[in-house]
């Protein structure tokens, strides 16, 4: 197969022309440290393995973007940089990132949890909810949420919540009923709003 021409596009990619035709478009920089040029013969292992090496340094690239502007959970990195290079690349570099320590999913989901209880007023379930999205495992978020919990104000959270978002509650059954579903979607337990509330369970729906 002949390389008949190799020609500049967006965001660092070139496109590749073999025999007269449209075949793929490749990292630039990869292309020029491999010494590709428009006139050169390359067979499909050639090519097969330079398609690797473009989508290997793409994926390293974006991971390093990525983490620039904040950290990520190892499983929400490969997802994002498969956004723009194949699934097997985006593994590779974020485990790659995991092994040179800019990826630690244990120090990402203790910094999350943090965010989410503190910032957002998330709830015990929610949070769980939250870092699970993010992939990170079960024996983690258990043990972030452990080291938590005794710091959680959970009361004076809903009270909170309620004060700023749904006042009113006490008095307007719409409004309380209102509440009660919008703290449960944030993570509360039903037992957690009875208590803060501090109603009657009656009282609730009567």
């Amino acid at each position: 197969m002949l390389i008949t021409a190799i020609e500049p596009r967006k965001k660092g990619l070139s496109q590749l022309y073999i025999d007269g035709e449209k075949a793929m478009k490749l990292d630039t920089e990869t292309l020029l440290k491999e010494h590709i040029k428009a006139g050169m013969e390359i067979d499909d292992e050639e090519l097969l393995e330079l398609v690797k090496k473009s989508e290997a340094r793409r994926a390293s690239e974006k991971a390093l973007y990525l983490l620039e502007h904040r950290n990520h959970s190892k499983k929400e990195l490969a997802d994002k940089i498969a956004r723009v290079t194949s699934k097997e690349a985006a593994i590779a570099a974020a485990e790659h990132m995991e092994e040179i320590g800019l990826v630690n999913d244990e120090s990402f989901a203790r910094s999350y949890a943090h965010d989410l209880f503190v910032l957002k007023k998330y709830g015990v379930q929610r949070v769980k909810q939250e870092l699970f999205r993010k992939g990170v495992d079960k024996d983690i978020i258990d043990n972030v949420i452990e080291e938590f919990k005794c710091d959680i104000p959970t009361e004076e959270n809903i009270k909170s919540i309620l004060e700023r978002r749904y006042r009113g509650y006490s008095q307007d059954e719409k409004i309380r009923r209102r509440a009660i579903a919008a703290l449960q979607r944030m993570g509360y337990r039903f037992d957690e709003i009875k208590s803060a509330i501090n109603y009657r369970e009656d009282e609730f729906y009567e």
